[in-house]
């Protein structure tokens, strides 16, 4: 289906027409909302726009709030370690201020996207002042989108979004049912966009059953919800809330993402603390993944530091990788020496890879060609294939060394 017919589709279920409606018939009094009490007590208040409504509910943070293991005065901290950064870094934040990060997340009526998914609830946070001042923007019935998006963009200003898995689900969603109301409501600003979900995966995808934000929260953050709604059970409850308009499962719904949300400024000052190697309960695999990361993004002079010190809390994998940095600087017992050990104490994997690199050395270095055919055979007698790359190079190599012999 063409993207104008999907558009349309959703426009029969959103109550616009291609031309303003200021003729509409005003909405009925404040006094006959259903269940206005419950909304005000909760701290929410009706937004109007012509014919339509929604709600908004504010909540202010002080920084010492405490979310899992750090306080929301530690984001602050971790904003600062950026200033002192020399390299890059997809998360860094050096230039910035703390009021340009806009932590975003939304639910919706599924949990996949694609035509028919529509958002319900648009909920972010920034720091402001000396607090952090979270809102949600609920859209109370569908059909009622233009005041849901107006009241969200003619007062939010962001530079940079926060979100989790936001590139591929959320800010899809809003771009697209922003399509839909765009001549009724202010433009969608340019911004940046950080997606922690990518940094998340990266850092504990191994050791991890799930990176799904609830599993980070517990395994990672240090977050324990209590009487929290699962998110999947967000949709159902929201067309019982749109059936029967008594908000008291609603608003559950918008404590799980008031908890989303502050888990995101937790998790960025984690990963902050992560990368800078300030978090005193980081495991040598962590500083290893990081020294990866510095890797990929080519900051090769810390992604080496960052090696050797998990090396020398006996990561084997890091001793592995450490060895490359010492054999390019030349190096070559230092290389030669990590790369023994991983033969002997490291899984099989890595083993395979170390006995490759010593038989490169051997060969090529100290010209022991007896070591280097050794070394080449004990990595053919770990690796189980037989007709793949590896083999047919291991196969060639051991050829040419003993034409060397």
């Amino acid at each position: 289906m063409s993207l104008k017919n999907k558009l349309n589709r959703f426009k029969a279920h959103m109550n616009i027409s291609d031309h303003d409606k200021e003729g509409s018939a005003p909405l009925e009094q404040l006094s006959k909302l259903p269940y206005l009490g419950e909304w005000k007590k909760a701290g929410a208040s009706p937004y109007f726009h012509e014919n339509q409504f929604c709600y908004i509910k504010e909540i202010r943070y002080p920084l010492d709030y405490q979310h899992g293991k750090y306080s929301l005065k530690d984001f602050l901290t971790a904003f600062s370690m950026w200033e002192e950064f020399s390299g890059r870094h997809p998360l860094s934040v050096k230039g910035m201020s703390p009021t340009d990060l806009f932590f975003f997340d939304t639910e919706t009526t599924g949990l996949y996207g694609g035509a028919g998914n529509s958002i319900f609830l648009l909920g972010y946070a920034r720091f402001v002042g000396n607090e952090f001042v979270l809102r949600q923007n609920f859209l109370p019935e569908p059909g009622f989108e233009v005041a849901l998006y107006k009241s969200f963009l003619e007062n939010v200003d962001y530079t940079t979004l926060v979100t989790y898995n936001g590139k591929a689900f959320d800010w899809p969603q809003v771009k697209t049912q922003h399509t839909l109301v765009r001549q009724h409501v202010p433009k969608l600003p340019a911004f940046g966009h950080f997606d922690l979900y990518h940094a998340s995966r990266r850092l504990w995808k191994s050791n991890l059953e799930s990176v799904k934000l609830a599993r980070v929260e517990e395994e990672i953050l240090g977050v324990k919800r209590k009487d929290d709604i699962p998110g999947y059970l967000a949709p159902m409850i929201y067309f019982d809330y749109v059936e029967r308009k008594n908000p008291e499962a609603i608003l559950k719904v918008l404590k799980h993402n008031e908890i989303d949300i502050l888990s995101l400024i937790t998790l960025y000052t984690h990963l902050t603390y992560q990368i800078h190697g300030m978090d005193p309960g980081q495991t040598p695999a962590e500083k290893m993944h990081i020294a990866k990361w510095y890797q990929y993004i080519g900051e090769r002079d810390l992604a080496a530091s960052t090696f050797e010190i998990a090396a020398s809390e006996g990561d084997f994998s890091a001793k592995h990788q450490h060895a490359f940095y010492l054999k390019k600087a030349g190096k070559y017992d230092d290389a030669r020496k990590l790369w023994l050990e991983v033969t002997t104490h490291g899984e099989d994997s890595v083993k395979k890879d170390a006995y490759i690199e010593l038989a490169k050395l051997m060969e090529h270095q100290y010209k022991d060609y007896v070591k280097a055919i050794e070394y080449t055979s004990a990595a053919m007698e770990l690796h189980s294939l037989k007709d793949d790359l590896f083999t047919k190079n291991a196969n060639k190599r051991m050829t040419r060394l003993l034409g060397r012999k």
